[in-house]
């Protein structure tokens, strides 16, 4: 009888732990392959970024906060019980018609009304009142190609491999998919870019709290301003373009890709989902 050597066993034993390693790994690869399991939320740009423990432990280069600012009388304007619950009424009506269009057409758009509902978005709040927010508005033919090439490219490969399939399939009502006309039609796109920090005058860091949350604030109160001036535009988040289209914006690498808007009057042929909403009694808890 062929009998084992207590070496020859050893130099079995290694080898067989050496293979079941490997197979492991293998497998560990293949679920990490692309379209293998989907990651939608790989954008690095959407993260967010309030955690200021270790920018705090760099103090020499972060700027001091302001020990002073002036407090001034508060003003207001309180309405009549009836009035009140009218102007609610209203408002809530004019934003309940508030739609997602994504066939826009190429007319032009006065450009005070641009600059007014940014304002108007300006006016949210941020967190230590730092307003971290940019908003990168675009109006050049070649420019909004280029975005649209950048974003379309990038669109495919998460429709094909990134978003997976339970998110594509949730798509299809919508008859959506990675290409992105209104990119050139529309007159105006609207980036809004939050600043993860800021500068201060001396080029010192500024710590911009939750300034995630804070952009968006500012971009709920910008569709609504949209809204309230009868623009029309569909809320885009591109996946995994925010880098390119920073660089090809020239914007500062403090600054990550939060939405984009595209802002113009609907096509004659605009046509969206007959989508209802949730009632009140679905999204309101009173306790």
């Amino acid at each position: 009888m062929f009998l084992l050597t207590p070496v020859l066993v050893a130099v079995i034993c290694i080898l067989m732990v050496w293979i079941f390693k490997n197979a492991d790994g293998s497998t560990e690869r293949r679920k990490g392959e692309p379209g293998a399991e989907a990651h939608p939320w790989v954008d690095e740009d959407l993260k967010d970024s309030t955690d200021v423990h270790q920018e705090e432990a760099e103090a020499d280069e972060w700027q001091e906060s302001e020990e002073e600012v002036e407090h001034i009388p508060f003003s207001h304007s309180r309405y009549p019980e009836k009035e009140m619950v009218k102007r609610s009424q209203e408002f809530y009506e004019l934003l309940n018609k508030r739609r997602s269009v994504r066939f826009i057409s190429n007319e032009q758009v006065p450009m005070e009304v641009i600059d007014n509902v940014i304002k108007a978005a300006g006016t949210a709040p941020s967190g230590a009142h730092t307003e971290p927010w940019t908003f990168v508005v675009v109006k050049d033919p070649d420019v909004k190609h280029k975005i649209r090439e950048i974003i379309e490219e990038e669109e495919e490969i998460n429709y094909l491999k990134r978003m997976g399939p339970r998110w594509v399939t949730d798509l299809k009502k919508f008859r959506t998919n990675w290409i992105k006309e209104y990119l050139d039609t529309a007159p105006v796109l609207i980036l809004i870019f939050k600043q993860v920090h800021g500068f201060s005058a001396n080029g010192k860091k500024k710590i911009h709290y939750y300034n995630e949350i804070s952009v968006s604030i500012s971009c709920g109160i910008l569709l609504a301003a949209l809204q309230n001036a009868g623009l029309v535009t569909v809320t885009t988040t591109p996946l995994n373009c925010g880098p390119r289209l920073r660089v090809l914006l020239n914007r500062p690498t403090n600054e990550k890709l939060l939405m984009l808007l595209p802002v113009g009057y609907p096509s004659e042929d605009a046509m969206v989902p007959n989508l209802t909403r949730k009632t009140l009694d679905q999204i309101m808890v009173t306790v």
